[in-house]
């Protein structure tokens, strides 16, 4: 008996962290770090040092974006810099997106000045899905040309659908302050002409998480929990 309660309380705690998810970034590889810094800027409790980070390629001509919200909503701010340490200058490289429904969110067409090829520096992500703003970022290496077709890597979960939306606590965080989390002088990035504004769902990836029968089975799993002991 004692090892089925370990099991179910083992259980009951991945899916409790789950449950409280806010969001993460999938593409480009995101910093690793600390996620219950998640609301600390500029990048969510990782460690924004360019030679302590392993680079991802990111192609300035168009490249995926993929996150996974745990929220029923939220909008989203793609930035960049060439800052070493991501501490001001970022830019605006796409308009900001609301994501509606739990899941899985890519964006496969995100470009980035040309003049940055060659050059090493931080994607980052701005997320205000009504708990605060939140951050996350991927060290990268801007490359000329545009990224392979993703294929499945690059799918919207089966509930989520997205449009262009402004949110403007998150346009303050772009611009040439040093503080990446106070206001700039702005630099929007305009509308794409190949990016429609509601990107069509497809089917879920492998292991999304909790979209929404998962609170469900928490509740089981505790009623179960609570006749076991």
């Amino acid at each position: 008996m004692a090892s089925l309660r370990s099991v179910l309380a083992t259980g009951l705690l991945l899916l409790s962290t789950t449950a409280n998810a806010h969001f993460e970034l999938h593409h480009p590889t995101p910093l690793t770090g600390d996620q219950s810094k998640q609301a600390t800027a500029p990048c969510g409790g990782g460690n924004p040092e360019i030679d302590q980070n392993t680079a991802t390629d990111f192609h300035v001509e168009g490249d995926y974006v993929q996150i996974f919200n745990g929220h029923a909503q939220g909008h989203w701010l793609i930035r960049a810099t060439l800052d070493p340490k991501a501490a001001g200058d970022w830019e605006q490289l796409f308009p900001i997106v609301q994501q509606t429904g739990r899941g899985n969110f890519c964006e496969p067409a995100v470009t980035a000045p040309s003049e940055w090829v060659g050059k090493k520096g931080f994607l980052g992500i701005g997320g205000n899905a009504g708990d605060g703003i939140l951050y996350a970022c991927a060290a990268v290496n801007f490359v000329s040309g545009s990224a392979p077709s993703p294929g499945g890597a690059c799918v919207n979960g089966s509930s989520v659908s997205a449009s262009f939306q402004p949110d403007e606590t998150l346009s303050a965080l772009v611009g040439s302050s040093s503080d990446s989390g106070s206001t700039g002088s702005e630099t929007t990035a305009p509308a794409p002409a190949a990016t429609t504004s509601q990107p069509s769902a497809a089917a879920p990836m492998m292991g999304e998480r909790l979209p929404f029968g998962g609170f469900a089975l928490t509740g089981v799993m505790l009623l179960v929990g609570a006749a076991l002991l």
